[in-house]
């Protein structure tokens, strides 16, 4: 019996030892973890500039269909589709055979009463007719002139013109083409400045006000800023969507830009002082966000925060921690409230960036 003690002593004490050793491991960890390895950082106030973002659709300065005003047969074409047009130049010419008749006769008759209102004159001044008669000659005379700008206005109807510059759309009619009164000819959009409309939720109406500058990006042109200035906001909010519409200007030179085109727009806001963490130290679950706060030292406590914008690689935080306060940026894998850390080198500070480099609100990333 004893040696079958003695192996079995042998077993026993072994194990001991084994779970002695164990228990003499490094605990320097809360609740008898091993300290976790982590970097950290200190906040410090930084310089932040975002965007409120919204998409906006692109309108010409001036914008016209043009259409006829009188029932006639075209005569000739005088544009071709995407042409270039200067103010007043001429589009359309239509039949105007009896028109321009008009207007002779109404030029040979003012021609006669000119003649007979110089004789009345001459008379008069020799005192062989009547105040009255010269008078009379003097109404013929302006009733004259009137039919004649009646008839030339008659004639320039026939000629369809250009209200402003700009570029002419699609041709939709030909020679022989009989027009009505509203027939569409063509489209002519100013293009040298585009009116961007676009809408903001009323919460946001206060980040606003006329003459800050924008960015719009099209999908057509990738990497390309188009700037612009705010230039009206509207008076009233939507009281459906509860959004408000703004008007911005861009600067159009290249016309690049074109009525009609879907653009995303931001509005810079002004730059403020902010407290910034690294993304990484973020930890988000839902809505719920939180980060490790460095205390008592070697401690981290997780923490709630409220996050603001966000722009790469960036976060801000509006609440739940201070300047001063110390977090975990790296390492925050291993780590849980009231674990132990063991800090290797403090992480770098975020710095500010201007509102290009990808500026994003909360709600968009």
């Amino acid at each position: 019996m004893s040696n079958h003690v003695f192996p079995r002593a042998l077993v026993l004490g072994a194990l001991a030892l084994l779970l002695s050793a164990c228990g003499r491991g490094d605990t320097d960890g809360g609740k008898g973890q091993p300290a976790a390895t982590v970097t950290t950082l200190q906040l410090q106030p930084v310089r932040w500039s975002d965007e409120v973002r919204a998409l906006g659709t692109a309108k010409a300065r001036e914008s016209v269909t043009i259409t006829a005003s009188v029932t006639q047969t075209i005569a000739s074409v005088e544009f071709e589709s995407g042409q270039y047009a200067g103010k007043g130049q001429p589009l359309v010419t239509l039949v105007q055979g009896q028109q321009a008749a008009g207007v002779a006769e109404a030029e040979a008759e003012l021609r006669n009463a000119e003649q007979l209102y110089e004789r009345s004159r001459q008379l008069a001044r020799q005192q062989l007719i009547a105040r009255s008669d010269l008078e009379s000659q003097r109404a013929a005379l302006e009733v004259a002139r009137a039919r004649v700008a009646t008839q030339r206005a008659t004639v320039a109807d026939r000629v369809i013109r250009t209200p402003f510059a700009g570029v002419l759309g699609l041709r939709l009619v030909s020679a022989g083409t009989l027009v009505t009164p509203g027939t569409p000819i063509t489209t002519l959009d100013d293009v040298s400045l585009i009116k961007l409309d676009f809408t903001v939720p009323e919460a946001q109406l206060s980040q606003l006000a006329v003459g800050q500058r924008i960015n719009a990006r099209s999908e057509a042109w990738p990497g390309q800023d188009f700037a612009g200035t705010v230039a009206s906001i509207d008076s009233r909010v939507d009281p459906v969507s509860r959004a408000v519409t703004v008007r911005a200007e861009v600067p159009n030179p290249d016309n690049r830009l074109r009525p009609g085109m879907l653009l995303n727009v931001g509005v810079e806001r002004a730059a403020r002082q902010a407290l910034a963490i690294p993304e990484l130290a973020l930890q988000q679950l839902g809505p719920r966000a939180t980060v490790f706060k460095v205390v008592e030292g070697d401690t981290v406590k997780e923490t709630p925060v409220q996050v603001g914008a966000r722009r790469f690689g960036e976060v801000e935080i509006v609440d739940g921690l201070k300047a001063g306060d110390r977090i975990v940026v790296e390492g925050t894998v291993k780590l849980r409230d009231g674990s132990k850390i063991r800090d290797v080198g403090a992480a770098a500070a975020p710095d500010a960036k201007p509102a290009a480099d990808a500026a994003k609100p909360a709600g968009e990333r």
